[in-house]
């Protein structure tokens, strides 16, 4: 059985969508897969993962679209069964198209332009009548949560035996340090943060509801608890507004964005937090959580969408509009060490039940499946 992968998207800094395929693909060369992966991708880069198997380089459509020819071309040509495509961003139709004698796996990690189209860039009205066009091609859905697979039935009429539910995993990199001392000095002098902070990880831009992490900040503050509020990522969809709220409560001394932060420094800053908040309105998993959890960062995180399914009782969760409720949780948390250290372990533990191996290794057996018996 000879597989296909997408993967365009490992050639640029890695985020959440990015970091799913990284991690099963190095999974998969872990399980000595490596000889069965062709990971085809429109230019070359240096990423490492692309030495470890077979690589094919097809030419694009403007607009990073697939050709549909050369894909063809390339899929006959390295004799690929089963074509995976890991996210449907970019308007990925074309590969539905390039001949049935391919089998199809598609992975649909949210349905984000469905719910939001009011806090997403125009281009992202387009995403959703091309989930509508391409349901019925693929021969399997992954969907990352129970909560995406339930949209995809409700919403796309998607039957329910097409889906199948893989849950995503922190990077293996993403760990408890016992002696935070020194992380946490080193940490704050290169980004130049005092302590204590507390800490968000996503794009910062509407829909994450960062306003009400601001406002909540403000609160906070007013309380009397002195804090820092750190943000990493990169700033996106209405982020004007978001920095209009931080100017009009005057925190531009208190609220810090960092951009995009690499791995080995976004490990340090988990374990230096004093407590990470996530109270975005969607998510189709909700990776930040889980990964300063598998650093024993205290979470809280909103109830809704997936975000339940990843903290379970190891974190708080609230209703995303409760800005009172998340004041009132950040200040109980900042300012009980034993709370801190409650949270921390069960973070922990909550952490424990995720791993990308387990990903790699149900991702793959859809992978026989669909080259088997087909669906």
């Amino acid at each position: 059985m000879k597989i296909g992968i997408l993967s365009w998207i490992l050639d640029r800094e890695r985020t959440g969508i990015d970091n799913y395929l990284y991690n099963i693909v190095r999974e998969m060369i872990i399980k000595d897969k490596s000889r069965d992966i062709t990971l085809i991708h429109y230019r070359k880069t240096d990423n490492p993962l692309y030495q470890m198997v077979n690589e094919v380089v097809i030419g694009s459509l403007p607009g990073n679209m697939e050709n549909p020819l050369s894909l063809s071309r390339a899929l006959k040509r390295e004799e690929i069964d089963v074509l995976h495509l890991p996210s449907h961003m970019a308007l990925q139709v074309n590969p539905f198209f390039v001949g049935s004698q391919v089998k199809k796996v598609l992975t649909i990690h949210d349905l984000i332009p469905f719910f939001f189209k009011d806090k997403l860039p125009f281009f992202y009205k387009f995403w959703a009548p091309s989930l509508k066009l391409i349901k019925n091609r693929p021969h399997c859905i992954i969907t990352d949560s129970q909560n995406t697979r339930n949209d995809l039935i409700n919403h796309l009429q998607i039957p329910e035996e097409k889906i199948k539910v893989i849950p995503l995993a922190p990077n293996k990199d993403y760990t408890f340090m016992e002696d935070k001392s020194p992380v946490k000095d080193e940490i704050l002098a290169k980004y130049g943060i005092s302590s204590p902070f507390i800490l968000y990880v996503g794009t910062v831009e509407l829909r994450k509801n960062i306003p009400l992490i601001i406002k909540s900040f403000y609160k906070l503050l007013k309380s009397g608890v002195e804090c820092k509020l750190v943000l990493i990522g990169k700033l996106g969809y209405g982020f004007p507004e978001i920095s209009q709220t931080v100017e009009t409560l005057g925190l531009g001394d208190q609220v810090l964005f960092m951009g995009y932060v690499p791995d080995e420094d976004l490990v340090k800053f988990y374990n230096a937090a004093d407590l990470f908040v996530f109270p975005s309105l969607y998510e189709g998993f909700g990776l930040p959580p889980l990964e300063a959890m598998s650093c024993g960062c205290p979470v809280i995180s909103s109830n809704t969408s997936s975000l339940p399914e990843v903290v379970g009782d190891a974190g708080i969760t609230l209703d995303p509009e409760d800005c009172e409720g998340f004041t009132k949780a950040m200040y109980q948390v900042m300012t009980s060490p034993a709370l801190q250290e409650e949270m921390s372990q069960q973070s922990l533990e909550r952490a424990k039940l995720f791993s990308w191996k387990k990903t790699a290794e149900e991702t793959w057996k859809v992978y026989q499946e669909v080259h088997k018996e087909g669906y």
